[in-house]
This record gives structure tokens, sequence and C-alpha cells, in this order.
């Protein structure tokens, strides 16, 4: 199998292998501290979600300092354990703010949440697979409780032969948004606060299904967008939260 490419040199250096249990506070401060001897330090990101733990991003002023960084901080010792440094992946919002316009941070905003989704999906799916194998035993028993369908999966089976369904939250972004939960009242507003976000095309509604609806938009960008601001929004004098994800393929 071929290697993965390593990310281009660019202004922001991936950390891992620090220490899980100091506190993000200390942690930052400690990598200012230390990182800020090889230039202008924009933004440091240390994230306190589980599988993000012992990770970090330190984002340069340029890429210069960041190249100086990482091959003169490669495996020195923070907290009693060798750090690991590479490019970052991807450009950091801190850099695009500070490069770009509006237009420009909007677009980068948009692709990074397309991988977020995808990446999720991906994840998801390979998640089921693994629980279908036959030779998998003695899963424990939260793993072992059969998929529940979500809501609305039956308006379009994509799965006949009764495969694992992916749950709602994880379907790779597209065009159409379905959305669930909807107050029979508020329907008909639906254009207008879909409609705000770039691309809309159409609001369908389901005949005979009621508190449901599709939102259709010309790229995925304008459905990422509206999906992304709208997801949890209440509705109605008794604050009914809408449910916003992606329509199934």
């Amino acid at each position: 199998m071929a290697s993965t490419a390593p990310p281009p040199p660019n202004a922001t250096v991936y950390v891992r292998n620090l220490e899980e249990r100091i506190k993000p506070a200390q942690l930052k401060e400690s990598l200012q501290e230390l990182f800020s001897e090889y230039g202008e330090i924009i933004d440091i990101v240390a994230k306190t979600n589980l599988k993000a733990k012992g990770q970090a991003f330190i984002v340069f002023g340029d890429v210069e300092s960041a190249q100086k960084a990482i091959e003169e901080v490669q495996g020195f010792e923070l907290f009693g354990k060798e750090m690991q440094l590479a490019f970052a992946k991807t450009r950091s919002d801190a850099t695009v703010k500070r490069t770009g316009n509006e237009e420009d941070f909007e677009s980068h905003k948009r692709r990074r949440l397309a991988e977020k989704d995808k990446k999720k999906a991906a994840e998801a799916a390979e998640s089921q697979k693994l629980l279908k194998r036959p030779g998998v035993q003695g899963v424990p028993d939260a793993a072992a409780r059969p998929i529940k369908a979500p809501r609305g999966a039956g308006l379009k089976s994509s799965n006949p032969a009764g495969a694992a369904v992916i749950p709602d939250e994880y379907l790779p972004p597209n065009k159409i948004l379905f959305v669930q939960n909807l107050a029979d009242e508020y329907e008909a507003e639906l254009s207008a606060i879909f409609g705000r976000f770039e691309g809309f095309r159409e609001v369908r509604l389901v005949p005979g299904r009621s508190g449901i609806a599709f939102v259709e938009y010309e790229s995925e960008a304008g459905a990422i967008s509206a999906k992304e601001n709208t997801a949890g929004m209440a509705l109605g004098p008794d604050g009914q939260i809408i449910k916003v994800t992606y329509q199934r393929q």
C-alpha cells in the first residue's frame, strides 16, 4: 500500500503525544512559553474531547517559524512525554482569517465542516461493518444492541437487504436536507428560514406526512451552511426543536 504523502509546509504545527491529564489551560500556557521562542504565535488549539486529547495545534504567523519549531522541538519532553510534531494537514481558521477575506474564511469553514461530516460518516460505516462481521463474538452489551433505524428512514429505503443503517447524524453532505420534528403551523415558514442561505432552491413537503420536509440547494456548500446554522433551532411557543440532517441517498 502506498504511503500517504506528508502535508505541505504551512504555518500550523500539529503536536501529539502530549500528557492527557494536564488541563487545557495549563497545557496551552506551557506550549505558548515553549513555542513563542520560534516566532509569533497567532493561536493555540488544545481540545478536551476524548478523541482529541493529547493533541494540539500551534498556529504561527509564518511558515518559516513553524518549520523551525518542528526541526528544533521534535522529540522534546513536555510533562514527561516526548512530543511528536508535523505540519497540520489543513490551514487553521486563524491563518485563513489573517491572510484572506470574509469570503475565503466562509469557504474554508464550509470545506472543513464537509470534511468533518464525511469523516463521521466513514467512521460510522466502518463501525457497522465491524459489528456485522460473523467472526466477531462476545461484543459488549451496549455495542450488541440492535441499531434503531432513525425516524424518516422509511421514506427512502436504501438498504432492501437489511444491512445496518447509518444514523442520520453521520450521513455525508449532499445538496438536500431532511428536516424533522416540525410543528404543523410552522411548515409554511420553512422557505423564509432556509431561503437565507446561498443557493436555496425549494422546500418540499411530503403529502400525507406532517412534521417533515426536504430542503434543496444548488450545491453542497449551501446545504452545509444551512444545516450548521439551523440544526437544533427552536420553533413555536413551546420551543419545539427541529432536527436537520442530510438526506439519505
